[in-house]
């Protein structure tokens, strides 16, 4: 008895650091010799790197790099979608802000409806439709107000340097140009800048310059977010949503002076006496990531290794739980009741984790029913579009912070203004409001937030000091990227560059199973078969992983190996 007690006490005081109280930056004794960023590009990330060589806190170094990703991958994030932030401010609290766009004010559940049919997602996308109101500025603003140390003006210069005096074209993105034509192409704005005369998209190492994203940038660093809220940059919003020949939707001026990207409530739970935080609803990624891992914890997965087709057996079958949960649960609490406490109950897992055998598999999986869980709903599968860009940051004065940023889809609706495309958020809401007579969670109303799938986390150890900052980028596959790189930390003991090396494994309910094709999973395909994955394959997934790791007091950062990222210290 006593033994439970000290545990529930100590899980207790370790869970505490989640509070949101408001709270100013504090620099007076550097905890790192360095701080350290990893972002998906490399310009990003050495132009978050020099602004915490000159003074800037862990915020004002991702705002940084959320700008120039901006400019130099235009297919991925940027000022004209959205994102989440978790933050810690340096002594242990845990703060997140939630910039996910938001439905106009017309928006009605048959958004997608017409002619009395429903769109598909391929049909949605593209155009007004999909657009929802941009959150990114606002969660900027917000964020820089309680933890900027520089001046706001600042974090826009390597941006806007890049936009005016021009980038080179990755191969990555010389490669999205060319299989998302139908957006990065639509409008006349983004053929005069990405593709030559002939149709096809510039070549790699091609300089572009967008001298209209510079002058807009460069009138957001002098007058802040309300220009992009307000006057003609919302009126061109505006304009371009309602009166595009694709999918022409009524948006209005009115629509973007109303947004205000929201402080929420971080969610935090413990896996083998580690604290795990992330975002909650409209996020998933908390949810799911945290639910992989209760259901994992009675499994000795570590002792099993890397290598063992029983691991990632289990993996699998608790990823295909959580992802049922997901289906069925999340979406915009403040739409819907979304039982966020019930869903990551370390009872409620245990209970769920009986489900899960070593030797075989669930034939068929359910969600449950987790404590608050009051609604009849229906399961909705709506299909998260791969793109989006992680960032993470950590400073020398043990501030840290783990940033997605997404338009959604490559190159999002394929809207072009002042120079930036505009998001396609809205096609991750559910684009059938109900099934089977019963509302879907996820379902589209006018201003709410659609699902995410993006997880930002932040990690810590038993000694409850910041362990791991994490995040990722590939629609539904970013809460099985983060949680492979959990897992490669704390069960494997990887250095953070191995564990962002690891395979990925993709179970999102039902009975199918997708690993990376190309990886050691493939080769266990006939082992996981054993075990009674009738349905499991081989599949390029869209993987793009972030992090920084703090070992033995010193920062150590990794890029997915297989993104064009790179880790940069201060």
């Amino acid at each position: 008895m006593q033994h439970r007690l000290l545990a529930s006490l100590a899980a207790a005081l370790l869970l505490a650091g989640c509070a949101t109280a408001p709270q100013t930056p504090t620099a007076s004794v550097p905890r790192y010799d360095k701080g350290m960023v990893s972002a998906a590009d490399p310009r990003a990330a050495e132009a978050g790197a020099q602004v915490l060589r000159e003074g800037g806190s862990a915020t004002d170094a991702a705002l940084t790099m959320l700008l120039a990703l901006n400019v130099v991958e235009p297919q991925s994030s940027g000022i004209g979608g959205g994102g989440f932030l978790v933050l810690d401010d340096g002594r242990g609290t845990v703060e997140t802000i939630d910039g996910r766009e938001t439905a106009p004010a017309a928006a009605t559940p048959r958004w997608f409806e017409i002619g009395g049919k429903v769109l598909t997602t391929a049909q949605a996308i593209p155009g007004g439709l999909s657009v929802g109101v941009p959150g990114n500025l606002s969660l900027m603003e917000q964020a820089h107000a309680r933890h900027g140390k520089l001046a706001w003006k600042r974090l826009f210069d390597p941006a806007i340097a890049l936009a005016r005096d021009g980038f080179a074209i990755s191969p990555r993105m010389r490669q999205y140009l060319d299989r998302s034509r139908g957006t990065g192409a639509m409008t006349a704005e983004g053929r005069a800048l990405y593709y030559g005369a002939d149709g096809n998209p510039l070549p790699v190492g091609a300089l572009v310059k967008n001298p209209a994203l510079a002058a807009f940038l460069t009138r957001l660093a002098n007058e802040g977010a309300k220009a992009f809220y307000t006057g003609a940059n919302a009126e061109a919003i505006a304009k371009a949503v309602s009166t595009t020949p694709r999918n022409p939707a009524p948006m209005t001026v009115a629509d973007l002076a109303a947004y205000q990207a929201k402080p929420r409530q971080p969610v935090c739970t413990l896996y083998r006496a580690y604290k795990v935080c992330g975002m909650g609803p409209p996020s998933s990624g908390a949810t799911t990531v945290q639910g992989v891992l209760g259901m994992l914890e009675r499994f000795d997965i570590g002792a099993m290794g890397k290598d063992s087709p029983q691991a990632w057996h289990l993996i699998a079958e608790a990823e295909r739980l959580a992802y049922a949960d997901r289906d069925r649960y999340l979406a915009d609490a403040d739409f819907v009741s979304v039982p966020v406490a019930g869903l990551v109950a370390r009872d409620y897992l245990a209970r769920r984790s009986q489900l899960i055998a070593p030797d075989r598999t669930i034939p068929a999986v359910e969600p449950g029913t987790p404590a608050g869980a009051k609604a009849a709903l229906a399961d909705t599968l709506t299909p998260d579009v791969p793109s989006t860009s992680h960032f993470v940051v950590v400073d020398r004065y043990g501030r840290a912070v783990t940033n997605t940023s997404t338009i959604e889809s490559s190159f999002g609706s394929g809207l072009m203004v002042n120079g930036y495309y505009l998001n396609n958020e809205l096609t991750d809401f559910s684009l059938a409001p109900e099934r089977d007579g019963k509302p879907v969670a996820n379902r589209v109303e006018a201003g709410k937030r659609p699902r995410s799938s993006m997880a930002p986390t932040l990690v810590y150890g038993p000694d409850g000091k910041l362990r791991l900052a994490v995040g990722a980028a590939g629609g539904a596959t970013i809460p099985v990227q983060v949680l492979r790189v959990i897992i490669g930390v704390i069960d494997w003991n990887l250095p953070v560059g191995d564990a962002l090396a690891l395979p990925v494994l993709f179970a999102p309910g039902g009975t199918q199973v997708f690993v990376e094709k190309g990886s050691a999973l493939e080769a266990m395909i006939p082992a996981l078969q054993a075990l009674g994955h009738a349905e499991v394959g081989a599949r390029e997934l869209p993987l793009k992983a972030n992090a920084i790791e703090v070992v033995g007091g010193k920062l150590r950062g990794a890029a997915d190996p297989r993104s064009e990222g790179a880790a940069v210290s201060e």
